[in-house]
């Protein structure tokens, strides 16, 4: 190639490494805003590990929930609403996921995206408002909800581990209440390779947090539904 070949290229080469830099940049401002709301709405934010390659940022071998945890073992405590203190976690580590911590200012129902998808098409129809909702990965939807709190009864609350911890996620394929001692990714986080999109928002924290009960009766349906159908669809061996 001669050298006007070369020249002729070079141009090209540094628009588009000008435009690569400005989608980067429209990225991480949008990311930004998306955490910052959550924040603004009152979710508490606390930073997660993220994908690395097909494994996870955290130094644990063979991370069994990669980018889809806490990076500190006191992420309880560490959950913020603070914009300037997200900001700085966002500044020390671009690439970090983040979790918003459960039973302080929401709780979350998580259930199967179709049993998810059933259920907002039926609660649109009864015109109950269902607040903020997420697709997160894998196949998963989550309605962000009033937090049932501490009751004064403690009779009446349970720990998140009798429902559904994280990590537990295969062994509970239906409906999770997140609540007290519990966590969940927040978009815009990302998965592994081979997951589905991350977490994205159906309906975003600038909904107002529904009463769990409100919600209930559709999601339990949908689930049961929804395993009904898996039961139809297994073979008879």
């Amino acid at each position: 190639m001669g050298r006007e070949g070369r020249e002729s290229r070079l141009p090209r080469w540094l628009r588009r490494g000008a435009r690569d830099a400005e989608a980067g940049a429209a990225a991480a401002r949008a990311r930004e805003e998306l955490l910052l709301a959550a924040a603004a709405a009152g979710f508490p934010v606390a930073p997660a590990a993220h994908p690395q390659g097909y494994g996870c940022s955290c130094d644990r071998i063979g991370c069994p929930t990669p980018g889809r945890h806490p990076v500190s073992l006191a992420w309880q405590t560490q959950a913020t609403t603070d914009p300037a203190q997200i900001l700085r976690w966002l500044r020390a580590d671009p690439l970090a996921n983040f979790v918003t911590a459960t039973g302080a200012a929401h709780d979350v129902l998580d259930v199967p995206a179709p049993a998810g998808y059933a259920a907002l098409a039926r609660l649109a129809s009864e015109g109950v408002a269902t607040g903020p909702v997420a697709v997160a990965d894998p196949d998963r939807v989550l309605f962000f909800t009033a937090t049932r709190g501490t009751p004064d009864d403690e009779d009446e609350w349970w720990p998140c581990e009798l429902d559904c911890h994280p990590e537990t996620m295969d062994e509970h394929p239906g409906l999770r209440w997140h609540c007290r001692g519990s966590y969940v990714l927040l978009p815009p986080s990302r998965v592994p390779p081979g997951g589905t999109g991350g977490v994205r928002w159906l309906h975003g924290p600038e909904h107002p947090l529904p009463e769990p009960l409100t919600l209930l009766e559709a999601l339990t349906d949908a689930c049961a539904g929804h395993l009904a159908a898996q039961q139809e669809q297994a073979p008879a061996w």
